[in-house]
């Protein structure tokens, strides 16, 4: 889950605590840290949000700065190299699977849904025979996003899990919103409909194919696809996680709302997903030629974002560097990754804005300042 407009947050101040920095060595060029640090709390008191961590890496060089409390009760900060669930981050895991497929000979971009997924897309929300998998891939299927139909307004809502195939029909029921290829509307039943297309292809889950050809491949230890229905909390360091429902703000770390779908399953630190982003945008992990057509880019009319790819947001920072990446919001956490080549940013916090405070909350702003701190003016890989 996904991405969602930015539900609630405190309505009281928050108390912000002196940020600290962890470096694995000096960074290549002045690092604002003070200046970053003041900013990141005053990103917090504006959006309502408990805490934070931003995470920026150049190459070997990693600066954590901490915000906020990881921990209300406890008064304590984020905890170094924190892991959280990173929601629709995992669309971008899940998108290089399927082009690692492509670069094998496995699937094709341009061909029908139906020829992977017999009969299963069908209805007024969708004709498989007509929709294909770069549709699926860059949200331009016109299928419906079955997550606001669902009524998650409680916490017994986000503890009943449902079969993926039943949310499938969930939104293959609603009228389908344009004519395939027509235009760009999000929508998670895309990355369902791919985490089934690439079990029927590899007869293996999505979790395990994440995890043979991306998780283990990069070493990322602090990424893993929780083992839903079984896995409730969350493995290793990790802040407290919080969300309010009317006007009470609950604790709800260890509840999983997400059930362990492909559109928003995972759990990542700051560190890994930057490791990742890299490496996919330096072809370290989906080939050139399959790479490049991941950055193909639809125009689109979203705030900051310049054209969505297969699985990837492009934007422009304010001092003219293009980079890539995706964000995520689940019920109690909220990411958001940017990166080139050689340098990238993950801010990730433990509450999503509620809408009231989200006209407040740019974390955009402060992942841009970040990236251009570091003096990176490359382009994401070699076009």
């Amino acid at each position: 889950m996904r991405f969602t407009a930015a539900l609630s947050v405190a309505t009281s101040t928050v108390l912000v605590m002196s940020a600290f920095v962890v470096s694995c060595a000096p960074p290549p060029v002045q690092f604002p840290r003070v200046e970053l640090e003041s900013d990141l709390n005053q990103l917090l008191r504006d959006g309502n949000v408990p805490g934070a961590q931003l995470v920026a890496t150049d190459g070997d060089h990693e600066i954590q700065l901490d915000g906020g409390f990881g921990d209300l009760a406890a008064e304590t900060p984020f905890p170094d190299a924190a892991r959280v669930r990173i929601a629709s981050n995992t669309k971008a895991f899940v998108a290089a699977v399927v082009m690692q497929l492509v670069s094998e000979g496995r699937a094709a971009l341009d061909v029908a849904v139906e020829h992977y997924l017999p009969g299963m897309v069908t209805g007024p929300g969708g004709d498989g025979n007509r929709i294909t998998l770069r549709q699926l891939l860059s949200h331009t299927s016109g299928i419906p996003d079955y997550l606001p139909l669902l009524g998650l307004s409680s916490e017994a809502d986000l503890q009943r899990s449902r079969p993926v195939h039943e949310l499938i029909d969930i939104a293959l029921a609603q009228p389908a919103l344009f004519e395939p290829g027509a235009e760009f509307r999000y929508s998670n039943t895309n990355y369902l409909l791919l985490g089934q297309v690439v079990e029927r292809i590899t007869g293996a889950s999505i979790a395990d194919e994440v995890t043979r050809r991306v998780i283990r491949p990069l070493g990322l230890t602090d990424t893993y696809w929780p083992d839903y229905p079984t896995e409730q909390t969350i493995r290793g360091p990790h802040p407290r996680a919080y969300h309010y429902f009317g006007d009470g703000r609950v604790d709800i770390t260890d509840i999983d709302p997400n059930w362990g779908l492909p559109d928003g399953a995972m759990v990542s630190s700051g560190r890994d997903l930057n490791r990742f982003f890299t490496a996919l945008l330096s072809d370290r992990l989906v080939p050139a030629a399959e790479f490049a057509e991941m950055t193909k880019t639809i125009a689109v009319h979203l705030p900051g974002i310049s054209g969505v790819g297969l699985g990837l947001f492009r934007r422009t920072t304010s001092c003219g560097l293009e980079v890539w990446g995706h964000n995520g919001a689940i019920y109690g956490f909220s990411v958001l990754v940017a990166a080139t080549a050689t340098s990238a940013v993950t801010i990730s916090f433990n509450q999503m804005p509620r809408l009231s405070d989200a006209a407040r909350f740019e974390p955009t702003v402060l992942v841009d300042k970040a990236l251009c701190a570091l003096g990176n003016q490359a382009t994401p890989s070699r076009r």
